[in-house]
């Protein structure tokens, strides 16, 4: 390499990858707890449950029979059995167990596999915003543009896609849509004529949908889950990524799966087998035993209905609160808060909570929120959590208010 390079520079394609808004959140949390503090935490997209216990006992005789060897690229093929028949289930479209869904290393790896398949240089990828970091960064390290279009919101409706938006985005350069449906961070839930018409979109300009469905199944106020596949003419042109972590309460499991036509995994296994090679064995094993077990079954559901509970125990303390708004969510487990009233930015308002009341929440400018007023709380917590931090929060803004 020439002498003036520097080796400590990195390659080019980091050059527009930021570092992760909610992670130094959690790190600068994380020690805070350190020195003894009582964090609240709502910044962090984790259940505060713990995974069910069909789940631990399975995983765990796996490793005692030495399920512990490499496994098929594709993943363990009882396990894809039983996926087929649970997105048929949760999406009404059939996909071939043997070919057509890849067990992941969690649902990050499966976008990461997704979007390096298909996106190259130049392309344009068109996405939901505000949105889950990682997909800017993502496109980014392709090479890709970025083409963001922002929700609309309504304080009772949700946030909602403007279709019409999305539409004047589309170029001959696009690529790729990416969705996020219920929603990260603002917990929308796009409405079956939205996503009828997005796909129509996809097929008449021929470029693919990715649909990041990972909260399916945590959707409230008689909001409908449609997962963008079941729509027409759409098995080829989309790739649905879902995981466990969320609704099994095994983030630090790293398990998901994707689901497409054929001739599109066969791209994806392309990447997918020279990051991973194989997701753990006994993970796998263990879940094909109990995913689908009756406690299995109870556990999810009474975590479904906590987290219904404490959407609307959030909604109610925040109403108390004079200064604070937000946006009504119908699905995930998030709230988007806005506090420019308040005469402050999002970020001010993040950092001034952490550090002065130590609760933790996520500026929602770290989520290509382009307007800088909204802050995300995850209500992934316990109903004390909530209650006390919503409590704190209040403190707060009272004192802004008095000009304090």
């Amino acid at each position: 390499m020439k002498e003036e390079y520097l080796l400590t520079t990195g390659a080019k394609r980091l050059e527009k990858v930021e570092p992760s808004l909610i992670r130094t959140i959690l790190d600068r949390a994380a020690a805070l707890r350190a020195e003894g503090k009582s964090v609240i935490p709502f910044s962090a997209g984790e259940p505060d449950f713990n995974t069910p216990s069909d789940i631990k006992e399975a995983a765990i005789r796996a490793i005692t029979n030495n399920e512990t060897h490499y496994g098929s690229n594709r993943g363990y093929p009882p396990l894809r059995k039983i996926l087929k028949e649970y997105i048929l289930r949760e999406t009404g479209v059939e996909y071939d167990d043997a070919w057509e869904i890849v067990v992941t290393s969690s649902a990050a790896e499966a976008l990461n596999n997704v979007i390096f398949s298909f996106v190259d240089e130049g392309d344009e990828v068109i996405v939901i915003t505000p949105a889950f970091v990682s997909y800017k960064c993502l496109v980014n390290m392709c090479g890709a543009k970025f083409v963001p279009v922002p929700m609309e919101a309504d304080p009772e409706k949700g946030f909602r896609v403007d279709v019409d938006a999305v539409e004047a985005a589309v170029s001959e350069k696009t690529k790729m849509l990416i969705l996020n449906s219920p929603s990260n961070p603002t917990g929308a839930v796009f409405s079956y004529e939205d996503l009828k018409r997005l796909c129509a979109l996809a097929v008449e300009h021929n470029f693919l949908i990715l649909s990041d469905e990972i909260y399916s199944r945590l959707v409230y106020d008689g909001a409908k889950f449609y997962s963008v596949a079941s729509f027409e003419g759409m098995k080829d042109h989309c790739i649905i990524v879902s995981g466990f972590s969320k609704t099994f309460a095994m983030t630090g499991w790293r398990i998901g799966y994707l689901a497409s036509d054929r001739a599109l995994v066969n791209h994806i296994m392309r990447t997918h087998q020279y990051s991973t090679t194989c997701s753990p064995t006994f993970i796998q094993v263990g879940l094909a035993e109990s995913m689908e077990s009756e406690r299995t079954k109870k556990q999810v559901a009474e975590m479904t209905e906590a987290f219904a509970a404490r959407r609307k125990l959030i909604m109610e303390l925040l109403d108390d609160i004079p200064g604070l708004t937000y946006i009504r969510p119908y699905g995930a487990f998030y709230i988007m808060v806005d506090v420019s009233a308040l005469g402050i930015s999002s970020m001010d308002f993040s950092m001034k909570l952490l550090e002065e009341k130590y609760v933790a929440t996520v500026p929602a400018v770290g989520l290509d929120d382009a307007t800088g007023k909204y802050v995300r709380f995850s209500y992934a917590t316990s109903e004390q959590n909530i209650r006390e931090g919503l409590r704190r929060i209040k403190e707060v803004v009272l004192d802004l208010q008095k000009g304090e």
